[in-house]
This record gives C-alpha cells, structure tokens and sequence, in this order.
C-alpha cells in the first residue's frame, strides 16, 4: 500500500467516522484491506480508493468500517459496571422517578457491537427493576452494520455466555437444539426492551431522543482524537438528566478533556443535579 493509498483511506475514514488512525495502524489496515479487496475481486488498493469514490461508495464505506474497526466485546465486560448499576443507579434512578416523573428507565449502548452490552444491561434491568412497576428500554448503536446484525439475530454460542450466571442464562436465553446445537438465543421477553440503530456518534441526528439516566459509551474514545473525544462527551453528557451517569471503559479517562461531568470512581462520570 502506498504513502497516497494509506493517507487517502485515512482521511476518508476520518471524516466520515472520527476514527483517527495513527501511522502505527498501516500494517493492520493494509492486512484486512487484503481480504476485502479479496472479496470485491480488485488487485491494489489505488482501485479500491476509487471504488469508495464512485457513485454507491457508501455501501463499500460500510463494509471498509466493519474490518477496520475492533469489535472484541463480552457479556459482563468490566463487571463492576454492571454491578454498580444494580447496587448504586437503578436504586437511585427508582427513588426519583416519580417525583422526576420518568415514565421510565431510559438508556442508551453507544457503540454496542455484537449486542452483548446492552443484553447485559437488560439483564441487569429486568432483574433489578422486577415487581418495581417501573418499565426500561436500553437504545443500542454501532457505527457497524455487520455486528448491528449479529446483536438483533440475539445468537451466542454456549461458551460466550460463561460469563452470565447461570440461573440468569436460564432465564433469559434459549438453549439451540437440532442445528442450532451449541447456540443460544436471547429469549423475546429480553429482547423486546433492547432498539438497535445504525449511527455515527458525531454525525446526523439520531434516531432516538434522550434524556437518559445512563449512557455506556466503553472503548470508544481510544480511536478518536482528543477534539473528537470532547466533542462527544459534551454531546452525550447533554443527553443526561441531571444526576445521570455515563460509564465509559476502564482504559479510557476524561482527563485533560473540558466537560462539565463529576467524576465519581474510574470510569463512571456524572451529570451534576440541577442546582
């Protein structure tokens, strides 16, 4: 891949996702460019620049964002996020809620890839909230048409969900038989409460409106920039209520960047109540 190759996908990637790829990133964006290139039947990647070019280009910028973008996720990643949303905020959002008059629980999986965030979170939800009267719905978004596929099909192999407790599994999830042996599929009642949209988090509007009580947006902000990074965190700490909190994941920090968030332990940031 040439200098004029690789500063091309860069720029073009860039100004249509905000995802800022170093010079360190060119072996591994010419390695998975190979297999698209692959896939489209093209010899170089100067032929693939122009296909991004041509008119129905967006479609292939589809393709382009799912292989040059990490999708690695887990059910119950970073833990402790979870279980401060069980003990510390669904607690706290309940005890608010009609005063606040919340007809209810509203959050929202920035960046959710293969859905196993946001079904944690409905687990966690649906087991917290359960007999509260109180209903919820959790908004989830990818940048990624392909995982956006794999998180509304709701299908997981057995040894993915090791991390989900067992009576949760049980409750919640649907044991594959006949070819689908090996799979389990997130069970109706579970998955009614999840909306999974495609969006770019600095583009258009979204598809949805807040407020929320909490926003997860974990892993992001490691591939923008720091204008980038600001520039998001601004806008979802303005899709809070007053009290809300956002999470963002245990490698990242807001530090250096100018919000108007509190911090409240690694990782867990809040909007400050009205005064």
């Amino acid at each position: 891949m040439r200098d004029s190759e690789f500063d091309f996908i860069r720029t073009f990637v860039y100004e249509r996702s905000r995802i800022s790829l170093g010079a360190d990133k060119r072996e591994l964006v010419a390695a998975r460019l190979g297999k698209r290139l692959r896939a489209v039947r093209m010899e170089s990647v100067g032929a693939y620049c122009r296909l991004l070019q041509a008119p129905g280009g967006e479609e292939e910028f589809n393709h382009l964002i799912d292989i040059i973008s990490t999708h690695h996720t887990s059910f119950f990643r970073e833990n402790g996020h979870f279980e401060f949303v069980r003990e510390r905020v669904v607690p706290e959002m309940l005890t608010r809620a009609r005063a606040e008059r919340w007809p209810r629980f509203h959050a929202w999986s920035a960046a959710c890839s293969s859905g196993e965030e946001p079904y944690s979170l409905a687990i966690v939800l649906t087991e917290t909230l359960q007999g509260k009267a109180w209903p919820w719905h959790i908004e989830a978004t990818d940048i990624s048409h392909g995982v956006l596929e794999q998180a509304c099909a709701g299908i997981y192999r057995e040894d993915a969900l090791e991390p989900v407790p067992a009576a949760s599994r049980r409750l919640h999830f649907q044991r594959g038989v006949g070819p689908q042996a090996g799979n389990f599929r997130v069970k109706p009642e579970l998955k009614s409460g999840v909306s999974f949209h495609a969006l770019h988090l600095l583009g258009g509007p979204s598809p949805f409106s807040g407020p929320f009580q909490l926003i997860l947006c974990r892993n992001v902000m490691i591939y923008f920039d720091r204008p980038t990074q600001e520039e998001l965190v601004n806008k979802l700490a303005a899709q809070l209520v007053p009290g809300g909190y956002l999470l963002v994941g245990h490698a990242e920090s807001l530090t250096n960047i100018r919000h108007s968030l509190q911090s409240i332990k690694p990782a867990v940031y809040r909007r400050p109540l009205a005064a």
